[in-house]
C-alpha cells in the first residue's frame, strides 16, 4: 500500500477535510484528517493495520513485540488492527483526572516490548505522552506508528518510527493564525471537542 493509496482512501471516503481546524495539539491548520471516516469501514481498518503491522515489522527486525498501546480514542482501532496483524494484545491509555493512564485491568511490566499507534502524528507530543505510560510500568517501548505522519520530521520520535502516509499541510500557532486574523471560526472535529 503506498502512501498514495491511503491519501487516496482518505480522499474518496471524505476524510480529508478543509476548512479552519484546531489540531489536538493546540496547532490550527487548514487541513484536518478524520481517521474516524476511514476506519470506521473495517475491511478499511484491517487493510490499514497490516499495512502498518508490515512496515512495523520491517523496522523492528529480529525484535518482537508483546503489545500495541494506543492511547484513546482515535488510536484505539487502528491499534488493534495493528495488534492483529503483528498477533499481539491491544491496550489503550485514557485520560483519568486529565491523566494519561491504564486503566480496566491493562498492565504492562519490565517483560514486555511495547509498539504506541495513533491514527495521527502532528507534533508527537500524544506519542511521547503515550510512550511514557509505557516506560513507567517498566516495559521497553520499542517503536510507535501511525497511519499518517504530519509532523513533517521522518522520525518525531525517539524510537524506531513508520507512517502508511505523510501529510504536512501548513500549521499555526493560534496567534499567528491567518484564519484567526480573518474572523474565521475555528473547528475541533476531533475527539476532544467540537467548536471553539
Amino acid at each position: 500500500m503506498t502512501s498514495k493509496d491511503v491519501l487516496d482512501r482518505f480522499t474518496q471516503l471524505g476524510a480529508l477535510l478543509e476548512g479552519h481546524f484546531r489540531l489536538s495539539s493546540g496547532l490550527h491548520s487548514p487541513n484536518y484528517l478524520q481517521c474516524a471516516l476511514v476506519l470506521q469501514h473495517p475491511a478499511e481498518a484491517e487493510a490499514l493495520g497490516r499495512a502498518l503491522g508490515a512496515a512495523l515489522s520491517a523496522r523492528l527486525g529480529d525484535v518482537k513485540p508483546t503489545a500495541v498501546l494506543s492511547p484513546a480514542l482515535g488510536g484505539l482501532i487502528i491499534g488493534h488492527e495493528v495488534a492483529r496483524a503483528l498477533g499481539v494484545r491491544a491496550i489503550f491509555a485514557e485520560r483519568a483526572e486529565g491523566v494519561l493512564t491504564l486503566r480496566r485491568g491493562f498492565d504492562l511490566g519490565p517483560a514486555d516490548r511495547v509498539v504506541i499507534v495513533e491514527d495521527v502524528v502532528t507534533t508527537g507530543g500524544s506519542t511521547r505522552e503515550t510512550m511514557e505510560v509505557a516506560r513507567q510500568k517498566g516495559a521497553a517501548v520499542v517503536a510507535a506508528a501511525a497511519v499518517i505522519n504530519r509532523s513533517g520530521s521522518v522520525s518525531p520520535v525517539d524510537v524506531p518510527f513508520a507512517a502508511l502516509a505523510a501529510l504536512t499541510p501548513p500549521t499555526y500557532k493560534p496567534e499567528d493564525c491567518p484564519f484567526c486574523a480573518a474572523g474565521d471560526p475555528v473547528v475541533k472535529p476531533g475527539s476532544r471537542g467540537e467548536k471553539k
